[in-house]
């Protein structure tokens, strides 16, 4: 399995299409127009213009603001389409290039995208037998990386699954915090949590909350 974090573009600023006002600036100097044009700057799920990282103990969590995201269901009697990849089966994760998958129901699956938050997926996906609905701007992704018994540890303390039974590969919908999220197993030292972006400040201090419990000395 390839090292998922490694083959990630380096943090870049947020792409997504929440929007601050930064300033209001004219954009004409004719005497009878009175016209501005508003400056806007994305924001990522967390309120920041970069996204958030912390580094606690043997943990490092940061907040994936570029991770483009569709979900894709096959209609009755429609083939796979070609990703490159073996679309999973129940609780499975894989990754082909440029992207991944995990299942998400019967002939369902949510597809990610490594910096395509700001491509337009359902466009580029759209085929024959294929439902395809963009995601991108309605979840929010958490990337953990850690010692593999650091991060089975905290599996344990944070969703209720067999946590050193839910190997690299391994991905499931479970409660959080009295929400639901995505957890997915990348590689032995690397966990993901995708939530409702609406519910993203819950999930990071959630997050946080949990690594700083049970902080080990890197």
């Amino acid at each position: 399995m390839r090292n998922w974090a490694n083959r990630s573009s380096p943090p870049t600023r947020c792409r997504r299409s929440r929007w601050c006002c930064v300033s209001s600036r004219r954009i004409s100097w004719t005497p009878k127009e009175d016209v501005s044009v508003t400056e806007l700057k994305p924001i990522c799920a967390l309120g920041g213009a970069e996204p958030a990282s912390r580094r606690i103990g043997a943990l490092s969590l940061r907040e994936d603001a570029g991770l483009g995201l569709a979900s894709l269901a096959l209609r009755a009697g429609a083939p796979a389409p070609a990703l490159g990849l073996v679309l999973p089966g129940p609780g499975g994760w894989a990754e082909g290039a440029g992207l991944a998958a995990f299942w998400t129901g019967a002939g369902q699956w949510m597809l990610e995208f490594p910096g395509g938050a700001g491509r337009d997926l359902a466009a580029e996906l759209a085929g024959p037998g294929l439902s395809v609905t963009e995601q991108t701007d309605g979840f929010t992704a958490f990337e953990i990386q850690g010692p593999a018994a650091e991060l089975v540890a905290l599996l344990e303390k944070l969703v209720n699954v067999d946590a050193r039974r839910f190997g690299p590969g391994s991905a499931t919908r479970t409660g959080f915090h009295h929400m639901s999220v995505f957890v997915i197993r990348r590689a032995p030292d690397r966990l993901a949590v995708l939530g409702m972006r609406s519910a993203a400040g819950t999930i990071w201090h959630a997050l946080v909350e949990a690594a700083e419990r049970q902080e080990v000395p890197a």
